[in-house]
């Protein structure tokens, strides 16, 4: 799906204390501490919170089944009460049910979706086959030391008002040294590059006229950044790009100092793959999996502007 030629997106209405939302869990299962902490965040906001039948089931490295993971988020998106939907949890599991996602249930009654990291996979495949914007942003069960409550207070207002989310790049992150001058406006997508790469092939959407956003926590080091961002270059999948922003990096603080890596570092790689798509790119947004998350919207027009180190994101709610 073309973002330059379809720009409509699917947008849902606002929350309103009152409202009932639902936590799931489509990849590996949160611990009840955390999921009890969340519901009581989120009943602090006047919202109506419940947890998924199977939240708390386990196969494997996985919370429940793969029919059972998917099975909750299919039935929240088919309750017209449920009117947000958040992961309890990112990990590993959610690449595995987004072809059964119900999506024709949000075309008829859109609702957000909020998570990272794992849950990538589903803001990209919800973003391809509806359309629907959803939230980058931190899992409900977090603690105050991982996000407080600035970060909490960034969530509920990008679901329960209609105001644009602006980031300012932070120049302590390790991706701020990558940056080509320049703005650019197009619809946002992406979020954790491990998650992008393994869609590609497998209903990642088509990227042309989109500002592409891209976080990562160190795997294996370098190569695995190098690796994704190369095969993405390779498919095709980031041509007709109109900008790159850059989130958090995180674990690879000390590769410089590494002889065997010729003095390379995060930034280097991202420096080298990056610059030759010849669009804007704006490096330094403090937003991944480092602590006090912002959130941000995906799926809406967004603007990087990199004079002013800014990423300007238009509301995932009406």
């Amino acid at each position: 799906m073309d973002t330059s030629d379809n720009p409509q997106t699917l947008r849902s209405p606002r929350l309103r204390p009152g409202d009932r939302v639902r936590i799931v869990a489509p990849a590996c299962p949160p611990g009840r501490e955390h999921v009890a902490r969340g519901v009581e965040q989120l009943t602090s906001w006047g919202l109506r919170a419940e947890v998924g039948e199977h939240v708390f089931d386990q196969w494997g490295y996985m919370a429940g089944r793969d029919e059972d993971r998917v099975s909750d988020l299919n039935s929240a998106f088919r309750d017209p009460g449920v009117r947000a939907v958040f992961a309890a949890m990112g990990g590993k599991g959610t690449y595995r049910i987004v072809d059964e996602l119900d999506t024709d249930a949000l075309r008829r009654d859109p609702k957000p979706v909020v998570g990272f990291s794992d849950i990538t996979h589903l803001h990209l495949a919800l973003w391809a086959r509806c359309r629907l914007a959803c939230l980058h942003g931190p899992y409900p069960n977090a603690s105050d030391a991982w996000c407080g409550p600035e970060s909490a207070d960034a969530v509920r207002r990008a679901l329960m008002t209609t105001d644009p989310v602006v980031i300012h790049r932070d120049a302590g992150q390790a991706s701020a040294a990558v940056t080509v001058e320049g703005t650019a406006t197009g619809v946002l997508v992406g979020g954790n590059l491990d998650a992008i790469r393994t869609e590609a092939g497998a209903g990642l959407p088509n990227l042309k006229g989109a500002i592409l956003f891209l976080e990562h926590q160190r795997g294996t080091g370098l190569g695995e950044v190098d690796r994704a961002l190369t095969q993405l270059i390779r498919t095709g999948a980031l041509d007709g790009l109109r900008g790159v922003a850059l989130g958090q990096f995180i674990g690879f603080e000390q590769d410089a100092d590494d002889p065997t890596l010729g003095g390379w570092g995060i930034a280097d790689v991202l420096r080298d793959r990056l610059t030759r798509l010849g669009v804007p790119v704006l490096g330094g947004l403090p937003a991944g999996h480092g602590s006090h998350p912002p959130t941000i919207p995906l799926g809406t027009q967004a603007t990087i502007n990199t004079a002013e180190g800014t990423l300007t994101v238009q509301p995932a709610v009406v």
